[in-house]
Formats: structure tokens, sequence, C-alpha cells
């Protein structure tokens, strides 16, 4: 090819991912329902895109190389600690029992029916097991099940891709070992590739541990550094052994995540841009080497082996996950009407088929078709119907709001309890442990860790936060909060306005949505109910009673408005009015 095919190829593979992210995300979709097909019907109508024909045989090991970056950053959502309780239980039994039945169940299907070897029909049933929380994650938010629903299958796709990498990697490098005669021998290589991956993932573990514990790291550096650490890793393993360092990545994202020492923000915008592109890059690049010729002979089984993975395998999956536990019927069926599966599959499928192929495994060159087929379907059935299946089992998140109040001043706990019973869901969080334990004592919702990721729901203990009142004494905080806030966060982010145009060192100079009317600050509303002011509910009947001051208004379905600066909410009849009364008088 010449150089201005090699321009061309690759600047349209870069603006046809990012386009098609941005177009997925203004239609509020999953990303994939965009990029497989944009990827694929460019793959067809031109040979510029050909990722083959562009990078020749560097394509295969940069698919590898990327899908460590994806796999490390799936291992870093996995701080355990953070799973707890009732969900632990039923999320490791999806995990455990999803993976065995999958693996069965699919293997034993596609041998016949797909026409394939044992050795492919259970790499293709490997690589189906993993669904992933890029995909999941936007499913959700768009049918915005019960809160449990939401842990479980969040939980559930964080755990299922460094899960699914693993035994992808191990299964792929079972079955080279398998075409060597002799049982023993077949052993010893498959237990040498697994311990160059977790060797090599517990050297770079420990790398990242000493410069993320002892070295202060810009955000900027700190991405280069862990970049940098896992494809060095990644490809140090690969070329000792093929493929073993997706191991190696998941060991060094779960280490980091679980050892005590790293700093990893909760916030990474720089690695979370740089997986986001690779994702997009990786989905165009896969789904343009899947011909229309490759497809013909593999849509219809495939179709096929959908419906034994939808209809038979996910819902008993579903069942014996949650026998013996308090999980409602509705909820069991939902479980059981979401398995998607996204980017890990792809990516594993490319990495492993053509090597596969290659080596002579009979009908190892339909599975990454036939993962094709499935991820495309999947996704495109489980998104169109998600939301239906929802509402007829009545497995909807009530439509009332959910805040996270941050502060906890008496006056904050007093208004926070005051919406609470007018409706809302109220979620506060706290640093000081006075504070804390105040809120503890009101009989309010906790939210633990920090702040961002209490806001933003990282590991996915909080979700479902509607919005986020930030009001500690504190005006710059409060001040710098929003404006990190509203970066991560997609729901509204109000402030306490601070005393005066010149009060704080930021607080003045950035924009946000301050609350309540003018006048009342923090330290203002912090003197009067000193003075004996409450926060009280009372419903609207047309007016507001003189000498109170309007804060909030909650509709009848639990939704809440707040009074801000640029305007004041308009109460119907049935709502709900939050108000700052004045001290009762004798």
């Amino acid at each position: 090819m010449t150089d201005d095919q090699v321009f061309l190829g690759l600047g349209l593979i870069v603006v046809l991912a990012v386009g098609s992210q941005l177009l997925a995300g203004r239609l509020r979709v999953p990303a994939l329902l965009v990029l497989l097909p944009v990827g694929f019907t460019a793959g067809a109508l031109t040979d510029d895109i050909d990722p083959q024909r562009l990078l020749g045989t560097a394509f295969s090991p940069l698919v590898s190389l990327a899908v460590a970056v994806i796999l490390y950053d799936a291992g870093l959502g996995l701080d355990i600690s953070r799973l707890k309780g009732h969900n632990r239980r039923v999320v490791v039994r999806l995990i455990w029992i999803g993976t065995v039945l999958t693996v069965v169940s699919a293997a034993l299907f596609a041998v016949p029916v797909l026409d394939m070897s044992m050795s492919a029909a259970v790499m293709l049933a490997s690589i189906l097991v993993v669904s992933g929380p890029t995909v999941v994650g936007p499913l959700l938010n768009f049918v915005r099940p019960s809160e449990r629903l939401r842990r479980v299958l969040i939980w559930e796709g964080s755990l299922i891709d460094p899960v699914g990498g693993i035994l992808g990697a191990l299964v792929f490098h079972g079955v080279l070992a398998g075409d060597r005669p002799g049982f023993g021998r077949q052993l010893g290589q498959f237990a040498a590739s697994a311990a160059v991956g977790v060797a090599g993932g517990t050297v770079g573990a420990c790398l990242l541990w000493l410069l993320l514990s002892r070295v202060r790291l810009s955000e900027e550096l700190g991405t280069s550094v862990q970049f940098a650490a896992v494809i060095g890793v990644a490809a140090a393993c690969d070329a000792l052994r093929d493929d073993t360092g997706l191991i190696s990545a998941v060991v060094m994202g779960m280490a980091v995540a679980n050892l005590p020492g790293p700093d990893v923000p909760v916030r990474r915008p720089f690695f979370d841009t740089l997986v986001s592109l690779t994702i997009g890059l990786l989905f165009i690049s896969i789904s343009a080497t899947v011909t229309p010729a490759s497809l013909r002979h593999v849509v219809l089984p495939s179709l096929v082996l959908v419906a034994l993975l939808v209809l038979v395998t996910r819902p008993l999956v579903a069942h014996l996950a949650t026998l013996g536990t308090d999980v409602p019927r509705g909820e069991r069926w939902f479980i059981g009407w979401m398995a998607p599966r996204g980017i890990v599959a792809a990516a594993t499928a490319s990495t492993f088929s053509a090597t596969l192929a290659d080596k002579g495994v009979g009908g190892a060159e339909r599975i990454l078709p036939a993962t094709f087929v499935v991820i495309v379907s999947t996704v495109t059935l489980y998104g169109l119907t998600a939301f239906p299946v929802a509402r007829r089992l009545r497995v909807l998140r009530p439509a009332r709001s959910r805040p996270l109040l941050v502060g906890g001043a008496p006056w904050t706990v007093d208004l926070a309890c005051a919406l609470r019973s007018a409706g809302p869901d109220v979620l506060m969080w706290a640093g000081a442990a006075p504070e804390r334990a105040r809120i503890e004592e009101a009989g309010l919702k906790l939210a633990p860790g920090e702040l961002l990721a209490s806001a933003t729901g990282a590991g996915a203990e909080l979700e479902g936060i509607s919005g986020v009142l930030l009001l500690t004494g504190e005006d710059d905080f409060n001040a710098l909060a929003s404006m990190t806030l509203r970066e991560t966060f997609e729901g509204p982010v109000h402030r306490l306005r601070p005393p005066s145009a010149s009060h704080g060192v930021v607080a003045p100079y950035t924009g946000g949505e301050s609350l309540f009317g003018p006048g009342l600050t923090g330290p203002e509303l912090a003197r009067r109910y000193e003075g004996g002011a409450r926060v009280v509910n009372r419903p609207f009947d047309g007016e507001i009673p003189a000498g109170d001051e309007l804060l909030f208004v909650v509709s009848a379905a639990g939704r809440l408005t707040p009074v801000t600066g640029s305007g004041t909410a308009a109460p119907v009849p049935g709502d709900t009015l939050v108000l700052l009364s004045p001290p009762s008088r004798p």
C-alpha cells in the first residue's frame, strides 16, 4: 500500500471510531450498537480501512496489547472490599455458575451446529463467557432498574471481563498444548503459559506499586506510567509465550486495585479517555475484518446459538445464582434477561482465532464471525427489550430523586431529614468524623469512601444519584468540588453561594448553579438555624407561608427541584414545599 492509502485508512478508522461513539452518546445507546455496523459496513464498502492490509503482521500484536490495556482497566475496578453482604453471594454465583454453564452449553452446541472441532468450540464458548460493563452500564442507564439489580449486574459485568480474559487465555494455551503429543508435555506447556502471565503480572504490579506509592506523580504522568507498565509487561510476556500478556494485564490491574498503598485516583480522565478511544478503534478495526463472505455460512447457526444462550443458559444461570436468596421473582427474571457480549469478547476472538486457524485447529476461522454475530444480536436484543421487560417485571427504579448532600452541619442534617420525609431517597457524604457521626445518628444513609467515588458510583457501590448538593461551610471546597464533579457526573451539581463576591480564593470565580435565594449563604443559614429557624415540609396550597423561604419543591412522584440563583421553582397543587421556617413565636 502507498503512504497516501495508509494515511487515509488510519484517518478513517480514527474518525469513524470517535464519530460512532459521539453518535451513540447523542442517541443514548451503547456505543457497540453504532461501532459494529459502521465498521462492518465500511469494511465491506472499501479496502481503505482493512487493518490487516494497513498494518500487516503488526495488527494481531497491536490488538493483543490494546486488549491488555482494556483488561488492566477492568482489573482496576475490582476492589473486592467494595463487594459486600448479600450482593456478594449472588454476584459470585453468577460468575462461576455462568462461566461453567456457558462454556459447557455453547461448546457442545457449537460442535455440530457450527461444524467446529471440540477445541475451537471450547475456545468460542470461553470467549462468549464475557459480558462487560462497557455494554451493561449504558443499557442499565437507559432502563433504570432497581438499585440492587443495577449493583449486581454492574458488578457481574466488571468481574466477568478479567475472569473471561484469563479463562480465554488459559483455554487458548490449553488448545495449543493439546496439539502436541503427550499429556505430560501438554500439561507442562499449559502450566508454563499460566506461570509466565502470572509472573509478569506480579512483576508489573510490584513496579507499579513502587512508583504509585513512593513517587509523587501528576495525573498525566501517573497515567503514562500505568500505560507504559501495562504495555511493557504484556509485550514482554507475549514475546516469551504467545498471548500471556492478557493474563499479566489482569493480574496487574487487580493487584493495583487491592494492594494498600498505590495512589490510583477514582477520577482518571486521561486513562479513561485512552481506554474509550482504544475500544472505539478496536471495534471499527475488528468489525472491518469480518467480511460478508465469512458470515455467509455462520449467521443462521450463530443466531441459533444466541437463542440457546439467551433463552436457556442465561435464565438457568440467574435462577441457580439466586436460589436460596431473598431476590424477588421479578428481579431473578430480569437478571436472566441481561447478558450482552462486548468489547473483550470481540477483541479476544480477533486475537485468538487467527493464531488457532494458522495452527490448523478445525473451525477456528469461524470463531470471529460467530462472535461478531453473537455480540450484535445480544446487544440489539437486550437494547430493544430490556426496558419493556423491566417494566413488565416491575423492577424499574422509582421516579423519585436521589440527591447526594455533601456536608454534615446541623442545619444540613435537618434539611436532609426534611427532604427524606418529603419523598426523595437522600444520601449524604461528609469528610469530618463528627459530621459523619451526626448523619448516622439521624438515621440517614451515609456514603462511604471519598466524595468522587460516592458521586460517580465508582466500584459499582453507589448508583442512581440524581444530583449533588454541595452544602459544606467551606466555599472554596464547594466551588472546586463543583468544577470537578461537573466533568465526571452527568446529573446537576449545585453549591451554596459564597457570602460575598470577594469571599474565598476560588469560589467567586467559578461558575455553576448556586442554591437558594439571594442572601441565603452558608453562614446565614447556619446563623438562622442557631437562632431557632428550622427546615419544614408543607403541602402546597396555593401560596408560600409569610416569613418562610422556599428551598426546594418536591413533586408527588418524589422529584426534587431546588431554588437556584437563576430562578424559583414553580410549585403546583400536590407538590410538597421544603421551607426554611423562622423561629416559632409564642
